[in-house]
């Protein structure tokens, strides 16, 4: 019996193994080897299957096969390749469609670990969490019969999941309220927006952000656009900060959305598949304004197709700091049992021909992923042009046009934002109170001397010179937050838009992006004529 046991778990892994040298799962992918590779992977697949015998009949403890297959064997493998090659077991396949689709079925709010505790952080506009009044800092105690005690963030979730239309009760704890409150929430289909509700910086002026690219990415951006009148727009601000990247096809979609029909967007070819570019197929359709295009460190994949695009056709002003660097395009392949395998499969090319992945061979994916180094930022052997000439190189990431790094938190920032000062103030300001503010609410001289106190309290050490340096930056912040929970998600963002400074100069930058334009326009136009 223990040998049938151990033969269901290994015999998949043996499946998957040859599956990624030979191509088992993608039609697509061919892949011819030699008869002395073919031994080669039979050996290596004997050594395998002997050392996990080994393991399961002289172990001291009984073997968890699935933690040793799934958890152990198949995810080292693949750390041998690259860092964004992945298995993902039933759970993570899951959250990662769902990802994709950008939407699921549950009660809608982002909640996160504190203190041992799983606390709400925001519940989504319009959601049934909204809509039952659960606010920012509510403690989930119990769902249903089952307490959170001991239970990680992602069990909680799962627990707050299900059928569309069924109920789920929720405890939770409130400064403020003695006793637990007792909230019946019935679950609704939860739509997460890949780009949030545009907004008019200055009359003209639109900003529209981009959180991922997920199947509802091009469609909700054309919506922004139709929504803000793009006729009136005489430029745009396209922020892809913090942007992990996501479906190739959707990034192709947008740049598309700002190219001229023809142009090429990006190509991809790989070891086992020929060389694909992808076009401009719809175009601008004449709207042709300026674009500056707002990027830093965690702007990747499918953000920086965008963002290397419009740089090389000159189409738009690349502002901020030197992006994240990943040019790996991942097929994702269905296994057994609702499981996933997200394989590098090709390298993607800016239009110029530039290859911006970073190195990753000879550090660990920790540095990878959290230590980059400035010398990586560019390439000086793959050296491209951008259509009106300009000089732009292959390496790590997309460098900006224009550089712009936010400036350093200090000590006392740090602290604050560390210790989650404004967000337990605002849960304690609101504690035992209506969650509500005026309209065009703004940190007051009563609220700042409040938020003092309430440091104070809590024995955050600061200098009053600290606290008056940064008055500023303590408003905002309170504001931000206090939002909220006074009037939601969206406005709170809205007003965290308004007033950062990045922002700001981007749209300073709008003239440069406009000369960038014209002048790349008449550059190519002379070149035509000779």
């Amino acid at each position: 019996m223990a040998h049938k046991r151990r033969s269901l778990f290994v015999f998949p892994l043996v499946i998957l193994l040859f599956s990624l040298l030979g191509g088992f799962y993608g039609t697509e992918i061919e892949v011819s080897a030699a008869a002395t590779e073919d031994d080669e992977i039979r050996a290596n697949l004997r050594s395998f299957s002997k050392v996990y015998n080994l393991v399961e009949e002289n172990f001291a403890d009984r073997v968890d096969h699935d933690k040793t297959i799934y958890n152990g064997a198949i995810p080292g493998m693949l750390r041998t390749l690259d860092p964004h090659s992945n298995f993902f077991d039933p759970k993570a396949f899951q959250l990662l469609k769902e990802d994709q689709k950008g939407h699921y079925y549950g009660v809608g709010m982002q909640v996160a670990p504190r203190a041992g505790k799983t606390i709400v952080l925001v519940p989504f506009p319009g959601s049934p969490a909204y809509k039952a009044g659960l606010r920012p800092g509510d403690i989930i105690l119990q769902v249903n019969d089952k307490p959170t005690d001991n239970l990680n963030t992602t069990e909680v979730a799962e627990l707050l999941k299900g059928p569309r239309g069924t109920q789920v009760q929720v405890h939770i704890g409130r400064d403020g309220e003695e006793k637990p409150l007792v909230v019946n929430v019935v679950r609704d289909e939860i739509s997460r927006k890949s780009v949030p509700d545009g907004v008019w910086l200055q009359p003209g002026i639109a900003y529209i952000a981009i959180d991922q690219f997920n199947e509802l990415t091009s469609r909700e951006l054309e919506d922004n656009l139709r929504r803000l009148g793009e006729n009136n727009i005489k430029g745009l601000i396209l922020d892809l900060r913090r942007n992990p990247g996501g479906l190739l096809n959707e990034g192709v979609a947008v740049a598309d959305k700002f190219l001229e029909k023809g142009q090429t967007i990006v190509s991809h070819r790989g070891r086992a598949s020929a060389e694909k570019p992808y076009k401009a197929r719809t175009g601008t359709r004449g709207h042709r304004y300026p674009i500056v295009v707002v990027v830093n460190a965690y702007s990747a994949s499918a953000a920086e197709i965008v963002a290397g695009a419009l740089q090389d056709h000159d189409r738009a002003w690349i502002f901020g700091e030197q992006t994240f660097g990943k040019g790996l395009v991942q097929t994702v392949y269905p296994l057994a049992e609702n499981s996933g395998l997200a394989l590098t499969t090709a390298h993607y090319y800016t239009p110029s021909g530039r290859l911006i992945q970073r190195a990753y061979n000879s550090k660990s994916f920790v540095d990878y992923y959290y230590r980059k180094n400035d010398s990586e930022a560019r390439n000086p052997l793959d050296v491209k042009m951008t259509d009106s000439g300009r000089t732009v190189y292959g390496g790590g990431g997309i460098t900006p046009d224009e550089k712009y790094v936010a400036p350093k938190l200090d000590k006392f920032q740090t602290e604050l934002v560390r210790k989650y000062a404004f967000f337990n103030f605002t849960k304690r300001h609101f504690g035992g109170r209506d969650a509500t503010l005026p309209k065009g609410w703004a940190p007051d001289v009563n609220t700042l001397n409040q938020f003092h106190q309430f440091l104070l309290n809590e024995k955050i050490e600061f200098t009053e010179a600290e606290f008056v340096q940064h008055t500023d930056w303590i408003k905002r912040l309170l504001k931000n937050e206090m939002y909220k929970t006074a009037f939601g998600m969206d406005e709170s963002r809205i007003a965290d838009i308004e007033s950062d400074p990045m922002i700001e100069k981007a749209v300073e930058a709008l003239p440069k992006a406009r000369a960038l334009m014209e002048s790349a326009r008449k550059i190519i136009v002379q070149r035509l004529q000779r």
